[in-house]
């Protein structure tokens, strides 16, 4: 698939694009874990009516079909596969079913972020694979020309080196084979752009740059320390004297650890008004994390998001094989 347009200004317009995306590519099975309210079972089966996903039901039947009843949702063209009713019996289900070969994208629905999580990276049965799970927010901030990507914010909570290694080529990958684009621009964030032993971060990003140029990081143009000003704003990077081909223009912030980047992700979506789609990477499929705060049009973007790399992954696979 060929790289989205450059975004044009306009609140939503990059969503509008990377849901249009979404819907030019075959849909893909998504096993749906636990869709017990409104909300996400509703952002389920819109998904599935725009196209993007073929939606599986898991969870405690009766429970399910009550809350369609009550909210006037029409789920009788959708596979209902009945658990017993908790939520840790529909995350086992729902994951049991991406090992039958059932579905190539996992949602979560009403059940708690640990609870699926906690099928997803378990050491046996779960989905894990050689590379560290991560949690990537992908941002329609009005005011920026780019997507933003903000990464970890949601599963590690002080990753080390090796664990930021694998979080970057998470994301990496995510950009390049979903359609963003090609060798995306990654700032690596610190508080200040400068590397000093009193702040451990700018020595990682230090590290995380050589990574890179060793390639022990590929696809990807990197750069860092950088402090949030110097990394999206041109003239902060002109002003400190900072010539990079990412600083003032980044497309991917990685974060220290997790309580910073899930405050950057918070002020963007509260002060920017930025939309946020959430997936997590490095598990044998994408995984949607979705919250109850989310909208409707963000639950169907971050739907959008996985659907397109699963796609890529279903054209790479034959080439795999070979």
């Amino acid at each position: 698939m060929s790289a989205m347009p450059a975004a044009a200004s306009g609140t939503g317009s990059k969503y509008d694009r990377l849901i249009a995306a979404a819907k030019s590519v075959p849909s893909v099975s998504t096993i749906v874990v636990h869709p017990c309210d409104e909300s996400s079972l509703r952002g389920a089966i819109e998904s599935a009516e725009a196209g993007i996903i073929k939606a599986i039901l898991v969870g405690p039947a009766a429970k399910i079909k009550d809350v369609a009843a009550r909210h006037n949702l029409n789920i009788s063209g959708y596979e209902l596969v009945d658990t017993p009713p908790t939520e840790a019996a529909a995350a086992t289900r729902g994951v049991e079913l991406i090992h039958e070969g059932r579905g190539e994208v996992l949602m979560k629905g009403s059940l708690h972020t640990d609870e699926i999580m906690r099928a997803v990276t378990a050491k046996v049965g779960g989905l894990r694979t050689e590379r560290r799970i991560s949690h990537v927010f992908i941002m329609d901030v009005p005011a920026y020309t780019d997507t933003v990507f903000v990464t970890d914010a949601a599963i590690n909570i002080f990753p080390d080196l090796d664990a930021k290694r694998d979080i970057i080529q998470n994301v990496v990958d995510l950009f390049n084979q979903a359609g963003f684009g090609t060798t995306p621009r990654v700032a690596i964030l610190s508080a200040v752009e400068t590397v000093t032993s009193k702040i451990p971060s700018t020595i990682e990003a230090a590290a995380l740059c050589k990574m890179a140029d060793r390639k022990q990081i590929t696809g990807a143009l990197l750069d860092g320390p950088l402090a949030f000003d110097n990394a999206i704003d041109m003239e902060a990077a002109r002003i400190k004297g900072i010539k990079s081909e990412v600083a003032g223009r980044a497309q991917i912030l990685v974060v220290p650890d997790l309580e910073s980047g899930n405050m950057l992700a918070k002020n963007l979506s509260y002060f920017a008004k930025a939309d946020g789609a959430g997936i997590v990477l490095g598990a044998r499929v994408p995984v949607v994390l979705t919250s109850r705060a989310d909208s409707a049009r963000s639950r169907m973007a971050s739907a959008a998001v996985a659907a397109l790399q699963a796609d890529a992954r279903r054209r790479k696979a034959p080439i795999a094989a070979a």
